[in-house]
């Protein structure tokens, strides 16, 4: 049983998975930006975007300052720090009333925040799991962080209702309890003494497996770049092209969570089983077959059955590449990895939306879908042909070491 299974996990662990849940069902304010900056600072539509946009970059910094601070300060640090930025952050948009660039600022901070937080966490994970565990560890916390999500926007736009004040008051308060379940339940140093536990492959070899870790984890935006593109697209598609109403877009994240939920921990007992070139082929198969099911017959029902095939894709991607890393990176290097995979995720949130929106304006909707369809299929050409490297084998625990010591 998967209770058992989370039950075995480290203490610190599942309060991190705890405090994911309650971050992510506390993101009211970033899904509901753009009409907070338009409606309550009267803001133009195209003043709002140039604004989230720029502060957007926070995105990036933060996914790259994670790890220095990982490194220094250590895990638990990076993501207290990440939850109270963003609490920073959003408390200066909802009280200072000064010119655009002030938001700009304000977000940036925000932002900054929002960006350091899964980096650390997927760093966290790494620390304090063996590498039979860490296939469940990241589907647990990847399903947490969805069904916040599912949460988030549904209680940000109720409190939004009622006051935009209310709604950064939500998003800050649980922020700040989220901080404090992992200030008080995770330890200060979570890192394990390399000597103990690893190897260290140094010289040509170190070089030459960090390169193949990095490469795939920047090919991997071939399957983060549709996800940014449904998000941006989708509402634009069902509302204009198909005329149907905006509420069809909240059956999609409904769908997409409850396909996370049912089809998590199925999915995860199976990984094991198939090495990780297969999975990463089978994640771009499933990316393609759903983006494929709109270009070839874009309707309403079309776009539900899709984002059942592209979330089992979604799903195999998000587990697979933060374990990849964490079995191949010695672990002093575990955080920048994930630091590179955050800002894989950050700069395709910045570059997906301009790019898709630019030719839609020029060329309509249909060569947008065809680019949905392309950029999975290119992944798994990339992984068809580069270097990934089969599991590393099972390393024995400090405990095992002492007990075999002469």
């Amino acid at each position: 049983m998967w209770v058992s299974r989370f039950r075995a996990l480290p203490r610190p662990l599942r309060m991190l998975v705890l405090a994911s849940f309650i971050n992510r069902a506390g993101m009211f304010v970033f899904p509901l930006l753009a009409v907070y900056l338009v409606q309550s600072r009267q803001l133009s539509v195209g003043e709002a975007g140039a604004l989230i946009s720029v502060g957007s970059t926070g995105l990036l910094a933060g996914s790259l300052l994670s790890a220095a601070v990982c490194a220094r300060a250590g895990r638990r640090a990076a993501l207290v720090s990440s939850l109270l930025l963003n609490a920073l952050g959003y408390l200066g948009l909802a009280v200072f009333d000064g010119p655009p660039w002030t938001y700009a600022v304000l977000l940036f901070v925000a932002l900054v925040g929002m960006g350091m937080f899964a980096p650390a966490a997927n760093t966290l994970i790494a620390d304090l799991t063996e590498p039979e565990q860490r296939p469940f560890a990241y589907t647990v916390s990847y399903i947490a962080n969805n069904l916040g999500m599912g949460v988030g926007p549904l209680l940000g736009g109720l409190a939004a209702a009622y006051s935009y004040h209310l709604m950064f008051a939500g998003n800050i308060l649980l922020g700040v309890i989220a901080a404090i379940t992992i200030r008080l339940c995770v330890p200060a140093d979570t890192r394990r003494p390399t000597a103990a536990t690893r190897t260290t492959t140094g010289g040509r070899m170190g070089l030459r497996r960090d390169l193949d870790v990095a490469v795939v984890v920047v090919v991997s935006f071939c399957y983060v770049a549709p996800l940014i593109g449904l998000e941006y697209t989708l509402p634009l598609a069902v509302t204009g092209v198909l005329a149907s109403s905006v509420a069809v877009v909240g059956a999609v994240y409904t769908i997409n969570s409850l396909v996370v939920v049912a089809a998590g921990i199925l999915i995860e007992r199976r990984i094991k089983a198939y090495q990780t070139r297969t999975l990463l082929i089978v994640a771009g198969l499933l990316w393609s077959a759903g983006t494929a099911i709109l270009v070839f017959a874009f309707s309403l029902p079309a776009v539900l059955l899709s984002t059942v095939v592209w979330t089992l894709g979604e799903i195999i991607a998000s587990v697979v590449v933060p374990t990849y890393i964490a079995d191949h990176v010695e672990p002093d290097r575990v955080s920048a990895f994930m630091a590179l995979n955050g800002f894989v995720l950050s700069a395709a949130r910045l570059v997906v939306p301009l790019g898709l929106g630019l030719v839609w304006q020029t060329q309509g909707h249909q060569p947008v879908l065809y680019l949905l369809l392309l950029t999975p299929a290119l992944g798994v050409a990339a992984f068809a042909v580069l270097r990934v490297r089969p599991p590393s084998p099972t390393r024995p625990t400090p405990t095992e070491l002492a007990t075999t010591r002469p």
